[in-house]
Parts: structure tokens; C-alpha cells; sequence
């Protein structure tokens, strides 16, 4: 009986589920919606997770190509909340929803980019998570970069990274200046960071088109940087393209059109105004220079200029492979007539997967064309200082010039006459094809290997025609050469990356081999031509005089060899816990044979406070990192491949005439240093990320002190003991302390408004510890010796002397007039007289290197309106404004045109233009750098199309008398405003992104 009853009650139960099962299944609900960025484009293979509160129950969607998606296994009932995640976006949460029966549910949603703090970032060798970072590392998204008329891509990043101090000029054929966290090196040319591209070490910035370029990151202390050991001591920038994504094929275009014109300028005296001045002091212009003109120079020699650029990139991916390509064009005219940059660049990149993606397989491609329209580089100053009182042309219809004189830095010369007697081009061809293999060959192990080739042909041309005062006499003067350098390099490596438990390991092991051919090419020369209608295309047609002595150039052929070995190791334990120690030992062929070899070891820990358990009670936090880190790394740019050795060589304008034949001098231009080695810089970094109130303020703040050994430099010695008189050995030792700050704020996050501002901001300080060792001493070396109007027996004007700041002034102390309106400088003693001029008197006076560097980063968006404002700024820096100083000359009026402000000067005043602290300026200011405003539109069969208008350089606010306070603040004389500078332009742009 007992049995029957256990087997009816037992019917009756599975009866009841069956029975109940209907209803529940009859209460099922879906939910659909769709997903989009915050310009509406569909995001495909977004993650939402729709959890039912009560009882804790996941169920997982991901939306299609379309940004759609549906869920069909919910509930009557809830409340639900729903879940959406995706790589590089703000995860985002839909709260407190309750299903009813026969009633689906639609969302929809916005997804926003991540900041740049939340970013999956790339290091050496690999990548990592943000919340992984020991090091002290940057990373700016395409998005975050400055907008504009951009040749360079390092002016994308300029203002925008806290400690990256990059000045530009308006010159649209020169590179930005850029330097981090202050000068490393005495050296010309050897303060730049370092650039990977792709992975790709040391490739040429300049092949890539800044619209291609979808992020960057910013390696700025040693522990982050050591892993590139000898080329690591300025700093690491990484530099990341455009790569095909999972989805159907995508065609984007970005162009602009622009004009460009002078922002700023100094104000020269009219001809009426000169004439004035020198009447007054009893001074006539003679007949050459004065035919009744008022000629503006500036305005005959510049021109709005007007230029464009195109970007077209095409991606795609299937299942087991993907490509990608673009081509951009870019033509800049320049401000000043004749100058010009013309730049045509083709990349292409493919990827296959192999083996269940066991093996990838890597092949990119990319050649860059660029022409360089350039001008004479007296045509700088002429163009202000050229007497006002003649015309362009005299009355024979030749342009005027005076060949009885060449009054004035480097020659007094018509500056249109030199813009169309002289024609200065250059052509540079950069190709760079690179490939790579991935294998894994087991669960967390993988192998890469890398091989690339980069070759750089450079042509440069150049011809005076017989009316050029350049080549007075000539009848037509061409130059043409030729120079190739190639580089090859070979990267293998290891990664192995596994998790145990709360332990995860990741370990680096690689071997890179690089060689660079340098110098492979010619140059020559002619003279007298028959016609000046061919230029420099036809040398042949060329009649020397019988003396003529050619122009080889001084183009020499060397190979450079730099093997490494490297390794690296990070482990992380419960999230909590970061230690990172890596190592790489370099040897270079260019140092002293007793020094190839160099070792560069780092080691880093982090701590992730916000897991801990006592952080549990600040919800506010959300993330909350202290970072700290010590790492050696080195500096071998700027080194040819003989720098440490002997080297024989023609002597400077040095001839001998022996047998009716003019002979090239040959001697020794280099000694031998076999103890010569790498510069080397050592870094102790400690830094705070935070992320407060669900990231709507999140940032970094970095503490620094870096330190530089073994610093080059040219000392003198005794030809009794060496060959030549200088020597290039290893003796400086720098210091640079700073503090960063770097600040993001979600101000406003509305469906429809938001506003997001950044701000960061950066302190050095600078200075030089030791010049001298026990071998070679040297109490102080004079640099910036360039010429001071009518002074003589000056050895520079700036000084570099232990305790002091690279870029110290040391020039005269102005004290003034005397009755007589004529300048007085003080002494060592402080006492007065016009008779301190020598150099006896010169005196400490100021610093090029600033206080502060700051930007501000505000983007507003407003339904489908975005608009963006950057402002910047530079404070506490001085400049030696020698462009002034230079035309503040009223004795010499009757040669050449001065400023407004010196008529106001005694005409007597024969010391008015030397270079004293009266010429040191304040160099802050604070730029409206740009704003930019678009919009989006939707049109049928266009993902995106989005249609801007940007404004750079629109105001600025300083003190400087000049024509900008944004001077070149690097190598080895920064600050100096010395009239050779390219105006700094205004652009106004109308752009079109558009993606298909």
C-alpha cells in the first residue's frame, strides 16, 4: 500500500510540472533594441547581460552587424536590470525593469568611448591594461588629437600630454620640435623620443599620415621605456594605425580645405617714417637707396596660403583574413610665396589566420612621396629689414638690389629677388615593408618574429639663376645630390602569458638585430650655363673657368650594427599586486671598442588600492593605483658610425694648387675615443591614477627625478697629444625633477548633452651638475655664438656651467641711457658706463626653460552637434629676442629699415642693438589653440558623415615683443629668437569624415 501511494503521489507531482510548465513558458517575454556610439553609428558585438535581481539568474545576448539585438528567455516579472559592455566603450547599466506577459520590451542605447585612463594600452613588446601599468605611459585616441593643418605627426600631440613640450614652426617643410620631461643631452638633434610604429622600432615618423594613426602612447619614465635600452633616454612614443576590424568592409574619407595666413608680425618703419627719422638726425639716403617707395616687404613675400588634404581607407575582414589600405595626399602651400609641401603616401596591410588562429601572419607595406619647395634662408630677415624707401623693381624692370654692400646678417638682398632667383627643392622617397609571424605554440605561449626594411632616397636640388645675388658673377649656379639610407631589422620573441589562481605571470623574452646604411650618395655642382631655363636638370651644360672648384659635398658611407638581447617579467596577484622588472643588454658598433656593450635594467611595482578590502566602504572610488618604478635607459641618437673613431677627411675651405690643379686638403677631423659610449639616464618615477564618482574625475599624478650620466660633449685638447684639437668623450651629468598632473572630468552626461573637459599640466626643473671628470675638465662652455650687431669678441650667448639650467643666457645687463640717449651696461660691479661692452662684462641673465606647460581640452556635445575648444600655455620661460635687438640699430637706419619702436631712439645711440638682458623677454603666454565645430548627418547608405569647421592659433595673450613666444626649445641653444624663423600662421578649415 505504502509503494502505491509513494507511486500515485509521484504521478501527481510530474502532472503539476507539466501543468505549470505551460503558463511559465507562456509568460515568457522579449526583449529587443539596439545599440549605437554616441553619433549614432550600430555597434556590433556588444555583450548585454540581463540579470533578474531576485534571484541573481544571468542570460547573455550580443547585438549583429547592425547594432541589433533580441533576448527571448526572460520572464514575466523582475525586476530585471541590463548590462552592456564592449571593448574601448563605457560599460553602461538600464535599471529596474518588470516584464509583463504579452507586453515585449524595447530598448535603446548609447554607448561612449572609454577615457583614455579605462584603455587596453600599448607598451613594448606587447599590450596591457591601464589597470596594469607600473609605468608612467600616456595614451591619447585620434579623437584627442589636435585638429588642423597637420604635417607632422608629432603636432598631434602637442599641448596634449602632461611633461611633451613640442613647438612647431609655420614653415609647412619643418618637423616639430618635441622633447619629454626636459633636455637629456648637450647634443644638437638628440633630444627627441624615440618612435615604434606597428611595433616597428625606429621607423621614419614621417610615413605615416596622421589620419591613419588611431592612438598613441607616451612612454615617459624608464621603467616603462628600459625595455628599449640605447634609444630610450627621450622618452618612447608608440605610435598605432589603422587595422581592418571583424564586420563588413568599411570605407572611410577624411579631408579638409585650409587658409592659412600670418598671425603676427613685427611693425617696420614705412619709408615716409624712415625718411623722417634720418632727416632728423641729419642723415640722406643716397640715390640707390631711396626712389621715392613705401614698400612693405612682408606683404610682397607672403600670400594667404591655401591648402588640402585627402584621406581614403578601406578595411575589411573575413573569417581567417583581413586587409586594410590608404591613401592620403596632402598639399600645403606655405605663407611665404614659393614655399611649399606636397606629400603622397600609399600603406596597405594584411593579415591572414591560420591553424584556428594558431598562426597570424602579418605583411604591411607603405611608401611616402614628399616634394619640399624651400626658400633662401636670407629671405627671413630681409623681409623686414630690406629698406622701405625702393621698390621691388628698379626702372629697367630687374629687381632693385644694391651690390656695393651686404649690410646685415648673412647679406643685404632683395628678399623677392632671392624668392625668384633661387630655386631650392627637395624630394624625399620613404619606403618602409615590414612582416610578422605569430605562432602559439602553446596555451599562453607565443612566438613573434619581425623583419623590416626601411629605405629613405633624399634628392636635393637647387639653382641661382645669373640674376641671383647668392652667386654673384656665376651665370647660373646648380647643386643636385643624392643620399639613400636603409635600415633592417630583425625582432624574435617570446611571450608567455598564463593564470593560476590568483596569480597571473607574464614573461618577455626577445633578440632584435638592426643594421642602418647611411650616407650612400653624391653631390656636384656646376657653373656658368647658358640658360637658366633647365635649372639643375642638365649638370653637362655646365663651363667651368679652368679654377672652378666642384662641391662634392661631404656625404660619406657608413654601416651601424646594434644587437639586443631583452626580457621582461610581470606578475600580477589578485589584481592587487603589480611587480614588473625587465632587462636589455644593447651593443652599438658606434661607441669605443672598450664600451659596445651597455645594460639597461628596470623594476616597477603598483598597488590597485581600490580592490582592497578596506575600500569596500569609498564607493566613490573606483580606481585608485600608486605606481612606483626606477629603470636605466640610453641615448645613442644623433651618432654616426664612427663617432668613436679616426677619421681623415678634407679640411674645411682648405685647398692647395699644385700642378695648374686645385687639390682638396686632406687631415684628421676626429680622434679616436675607444671609451666613448652611450649617454645614460636614469629615472626614479612615482605616480597616483584615480578614477572618483563612477569616472566622472579620473587622472594621474606623476612625481619624477631623472637623471643623466655620461653626457657628450667636444672638449679641446692638445694636438701634441691627438691628431685633431677636440675630442668627443663622455663627461656631463644633468638633472631633471618634475611633478604632472593630468586631470579628466565628466562634467555633464545627459542623453543629449555632455560635456567632458581635460587638463593637464607639467613641472621641470632643469639643471647641468658636472661638465668635468678627472680626465677632461671644463669650467663652463660658451654656446649660441652667433653675431651680435657691431659686437665683437663675444664667445656666445648662452652658457652651460654647473648649477645652472641648459639654456642660460649670459649676456650684458642693460642699465639704461645716459643724457646723451646712448645705452649704458653695467660691469661686474654693478657700475654703469656706454663702455661696458666687452665680454669681460657679461653676466648670468635668465633661462629659456620654463615653469609650467599646460593644455585644456574641452568637447561639448549637443544631440548630433560636437564642439570642441583646446587652450595652451607655456609660463616662467625667458626668450632672447635677437631678431629685435638686431633691427633696434638707429645708427645703422641709413642701411637698413627698423622697428616702429626705435623711433623713438636716439639716432646716436651706437650700442642700441646689442644683445643685453633689455632684449630677455617673458615668453609665457597662453594660446586659444583651436575650436572646432561639426555636425552629424544621417544619410542613407552612410554609416557616419559628419561635416567641421576648426580655427587654430586664434588668440593669443602674452608679453613677448616678437612674432611668437613658441620658439624652438630644442637642442643645444633653446629660446632663442634669432631672425631665422618661418611666421607662425592663423588657419581657418572646412572638413568632411566620412564613413560608408
Amino acid at each position: 500500500m505504502k509503494l502505491k501511494a509513494v507511486k500515485r503521489l509521484r504521478f501527481l507531482f510530474l502532472i503539476g510540472l507539466v501543468s505549470s510548465a505551460g503558463p511559465l513558458y507562456a509568460q515568457q517575454v522579449p526583449v529587443k533594441g539596439v545599440v549605437q556610439d554616441i553619433s549614432g553609428t550600430p555597434l556590433p558585438g556588444v555583450i548585454i547581460r540581463a540579470e533578474h535581481l531576485p534571484s541573481g539568474k544571468l542570460v547573455t545576448a550580443r547585438t549583429s552587424n547592425d547594432g541589433q539585438f533580441l533576448i527571448q528567455e526572460l520572464t514575466a516579472g523582475g525586476p530585471y536590470r541590463f548590462i552592456f559592455s564592449y571593448v574601448g566603450f563605457q560599460a553602461d547599466t538600464l535599471s529596474n525593469y518588470t516584464l509583463s506577459a504579452g507586453k515585449p520590451l524595447s530598448l535603446s542605447l548609447k554607448l561612449k568611448e572609454q577615457q583614455t585612463s579605462l584603455q587596453e594600452v600599448v607598451i613594448g613588446y606587447g599590450k596591457s591594461k591601464r589597470n596594469e601599468i607600473t609605468g608612467a605611459v600616456s595614451s591619447l585616441k585620434a579623437e584627442d588629437f589636435n585638429k588642423g593643418v597637420v604635417s607632422s605627426p608629432g603636432q598631434l600631440l602637442q599641448g596634449k600630454v602632461a611633461g611633451l613640450n613640442v613647438t612647431r614652426s609655420g614653415n609647412p617643410n619643418d618637423k616639430p620640435a618635441v622633447i619629454l620631461r626636459g633636455p637629456s643631452s648637450f647634443r644638437e638633434g638628440a633630444q627627441e623620443p624615440f618612435y615604434v610604429i606597428d611595433g616597428v622600432p625606429g621607423a621614419s615618423i614621417d610615413l605615416i599620415a596622421p589620419d591613419d594613426i588611431i592612438g598613441m602612447e607616451v612612454l615617459k619614465d624608464a621603467s616603462a621605456t628600459a625595455i628599449y635600452g640605447s634609444r630610450a633616454a627621450n622618452g618612447v612614443i608608440m605610435v598605432n594605425t589603422r587595422r581592418a576590424v571583424q564586420g563588413e568592409p568599411r570605407l572611410n574619407y577624411n579631408g579638409y580645405a585650409a587658409s592659412e595666413t600670418i598671425s603676427n608680425q613685427i611693425t617696420m618703419a614705412n619709408g615716409d617714417q624712415l625718411r623722417t627719422y634720418l632727416n632728423a638726425a641729419g642723415k640722406v639716403l643716397d640715390a640707390n637707396n631711396d626712389d621715392g617707395s613705401n614698400t612693405n616687404w612682408l606683404k610682397e613675400v607672403t600670400r594667404t596660403g591655401i591648402s588640402h588634404n585627402h584621406n581614403v581607407n578601406l578595411s575589411g575582414s573575413g573569417a581567417n583574413s583581413s586587409y586594410s589600405g590608404s591613401i592620403n595626399y596632402l598639399s600645403n602651400e606655405g605663407i611665404i610665396r614659393t614655399s611649399a609641401m606636397e606629400r603622397f603616401i600609399v600603406t596597405g596591410n594584411m593579415e591572414q589566420r591560420m591553424f584556428s588562429d594558431r598562426l597570424r601572419v602579418n605583411l604591411n607595406v607603405t611608401n611616402s612621396n614628399t616634394t619640399n619647395d624651400r626658400i633662401a634662408t636670407q629671405v627671413y630677415n630681409n623681409m623686414f629689414t630690406y629698406l622701405p624707401t625702393v621698390g621691388v623693381r628698379n626702372a629697367q624692370g630687374a629687381y632693385t638690389e644694391d651690390y656695393t654692400r651686404t649690410t646685415g646678417t648673412g647679406g643685404y638682398y632683395n628678399p623677392v629677388g632671392l624668392l625668384y632667383n633661387n630655386t631650392i627643392q627637395g624630394k624625399t622617397n620613404l619606403y618602409l615593408v615590414n612582416g610578422s609571424a605569430k605562432v602559439n605554440i602553446l596555451e599562453g605561449l607565443d612566438f613573434t618574429t619581425m623583419l623590416s626594411m626601411q629605405k629613405e632616397q633624399i634628392h636635393d636640388n637647387l639653382y641661382h639663376n645669373r640674376a641671383s645675388m647668392l652667386s654673384q658673377g656665376f651665370n647660373g649656379y646648380a647643386e643636385r645630390g643624392s643620399v639613400e639610407h636603409t635600415q633592417k631589422i630583425m625582432e624574435a620573441y617570446f611571450n608567455y602569458d598564463r593564470t593560476y589562481g590568483d596569480h597571473q605571470m607574464r614573461l618577455l623574452a626577445g633578440y632584435s638585430w638592426q643594421e642602418n646604411r647611411n650616407g650612400d650618395g653624391f653631390q656636384t655642382s656646376g657653373r656658368n650655363f647658358v640658360s637658366d631655363d633647365l635649372l639643375w636638370n642638365n649638370l653637362g651644360l655646365s663651363n667651368g673657368n679652368g679654377t672652378t672648384v666642384v662641391n662634392y659635398g661631404t656625404n660619406a658611407i657608413s654601416t651601424l650594427r646594434l644587437i639586443s638581447f631583452y626580457g621582461r617579467a610581470m606578475y600580477d596577484y589578485k589584481g592587487k599586486y603589480l611587480l614588473q622588472a625587465s632587462l636589455r643588454r644593447d651593443g652599438s658598433s658606434a661607441f669605443g671598442i672598450n664600451n659596445r656593450w651597455g645594460m639597461f635594467p628596470s623594476v616597477s611595482a603598483g598597488w590597485n588600492l581600490d580592490r582592497e578590502n578596506f575600500m569596500k566602504g569609498a564607493s566613490f572610488v573606483n580606481t585608485l593605483k600608486l605606481r612606483a618604478g626606477y629603470g636605466e635607459s640610453g641615448n645613442s641618437v644623433g651618432f654616426d658610425a664612427y663617432t668613436a673613431r679616426l677619421i681623415y677627411g678634407t679640411q674645411d675651405a682648405t685647398y692647395f694648387y699644385y700642378d695648374g690643379k686645385w687639390i682638396n686638403a686632406i687631415g684628421p677631423t676626429q680622434n679616436d675615443n675607444p671609451n666613448l659610449k652611450w649617454e645614460r639616464t636614469a629615472t626614479i618615477n612615482i605616480g597616483l591614477d584615480f578614477g572618483l564618482f563612477n569616472n566622472k574625475l579620473s587622472g594621474a599624478l606623476e612625481v619624477y627625478d631623472k637623471r643623466t650620466s655620461d653626457l657628450i660633449a667636444p672638449y679641446t685638447v692638445s694636438t701634441t697629444q691627438y691628431p685633431y684639437n677636440q675630442l668627443t668623450a663622455n663627461v656631463g651629468e644633468m638633472s631633471n625633477k618634475g611633478i604632472e598632473l593630468t586631470l579628466n572630468t565628466s562634467v555633464i552626461n545627459k542623453s543629449n548633452f555632455s560635456w567632458n573637459t581635460t587638463v593637464n599640466l607639467s613641472h621641470n626643473k632643469n639643471e647641468i651638475t658636472s661638465i668635468s671628470n678627472d680626465t677632461f675638465q671644463s669650467g663652463e662652455f660658451f654656446t649660441a655664438n652667433f653675431s651680435g650687431r657691431g659686437q665683437s669678441g663675444i664667445s656666445g650667448f648662452q652658457i652651460i656651467r654647473e648649477g645652472l639650467p641648459l639654456g642660460s643666457f649670459y649676456t650684458l645687463r642693460y642699465a639704461g641711457k645716459n643724457e646723451a640717449g646712448v645705452s649704458m651696461f653695467y660691469d661686474k660691479d654693478g657700475n654703469a658706463s656706454t663702455t661696458n661692452t666687452g665680454f669681460e662684462h657679461f653676466a648670468v641673465t635668465g633661462s629659456a626653460q620654463p615653469d609650467l606647460l599646460f593644455g585644456w581640452n574641452n568637447t561639448l556635445r549637443y544631440k548630433k552637434f560636437d564642439f570642441n575648444v583646446f587652450i595652451r600655455g607655456v609660463t616662467g620661460n625667458k626668450i632672447l629676442n635677437a631678431t629685435i635687438a638686431d633691427m633696434n640699430a638707429p645708427i645703422y637706419a641709413h642701411q637698413t629699415n627698423i622697428p616702429v619702436v626705435t623711433l623713438d631712439e636716439a639716432s646716436n645711440d651706437n650700442t642700441a642693438q646689442f644683445v643685453s638682458d633689455r632684449y630677455l623677454e617673458d615668453g609665457s603666454y597662453i594660446r586659444l589653440d583651436n575650436a572646432t565645430l561639426g555636425y552629424i548627418f544621417k544619410i542613407k547608405g552612410a554609416k557616419t558623415l559628419r561635416i567641421y569647421g576648426s580655427g587654430n592659433n586664434l588668440l593669443i595673450i602674452t608679453k613677448y615683443n616678437g612674432v611668437d613666444p613658441e620658439i624652438n626649445m630644442a637642442g643645444q641653444t633653446p629660446g632663442i629668437d634669432n631672425r631665422n624663423f618661418y611666421p607662425k600662421t592663423r588657419s581657418f578649415i572646412v572638413g568632411l569624415n566620412m564613413s560608408l
